[in-house]
């Protein structure tokens, strides 16, 4: 398994991320709001392309906006592995999916927790992850919503149903304790688990056990 650290929530960004870039971790985690597609929004590219001075990590941008054609050119430029966009989007998820190819981007899909499963089948093919929310979209710190290691059973069953190699990645309230639940996931995203921690690699080992 492995681990995408989220800052959302942080209050000292800069040195969290330093601390953060010592570890194993596997990815940093980047949640990007409009203020539109969800209640909060988050700081301007300009200043979220100051990641690089922190870390070396790869990113995985989790884009929770309308219209993420706006967003894509100016990410790219970034140390991206994943890229994830949501379902209800106003732009054309086809559309999403090429321009990410074309920068050599592997694409992810959302399923909020008012999605259903049967949803996001219709293009498992066309992605390279599931990002399973776990909490709604757009506030730090909510709990984790328990039915949605039914849909990730679900997910599995069809990946392996169409012999896919699509990841299943979790997003939101995941704990210690919640997060043994979740082994047999491709990823998990801690934030404020995290951010709480004092001592970072501990609890990034722990939460792979």
């Amino acid at each position: 398994m492995k681990i995408s650290a989220s800052f959302l929530g942080a209050k000292n960004i800069p040195k969290y991320l330093t601390e953060l870039n010592i570890t194993d971790v596997d990815y940093i985690h980047v949640d990007v709001m409009d203020g539109k597609y969800t209640l909060n929004k988050t700081m301007p590219y300009s200043e979220m392309s100051e990641i690089r001075y922190y870390t070396r990590k790869r990113l995985d941008v989790h884009l929770m906006v309308e219209r993420p054609l706006k967003y894509i050119d100016d990410y790219a430029t970034l140390n991206i592995e994943y890229l994830t966009v949501h379902l209800d989007i106003k732009d054309d998820l086809d559309k999403v999916f090429n321009r990410l190819h074309d920068y050599g981007i592997k694409v992810g899909l959302a399923l909020n927790p008012k999605d259903n499963v049967e949803s996001i089948i219709p293009y498992l093919k066309k992605i390279d992850l599931v990002l399973v929310m776990s909490v709604v979209p757009g506030l730090p710190g909510q709990e984790f919503i328990k039915s949605t290691l039914t849909k990730i059973n679900a997910l599995k069953d069809e990946i392996k149903r169409e012999k896919l190699n699509t990841l299943i990645s979790v997003d939101g309230g995941i704990t210690l304790e919640n997060a043994k639940y979740l082994k047999d996931v491709d990823i998990i995203v801690s934030g404020s688990t995290l951010i709480n921690s004092n001592n970072l690699q501990e609890t990034i080992t722990k939460l792979r056990k």
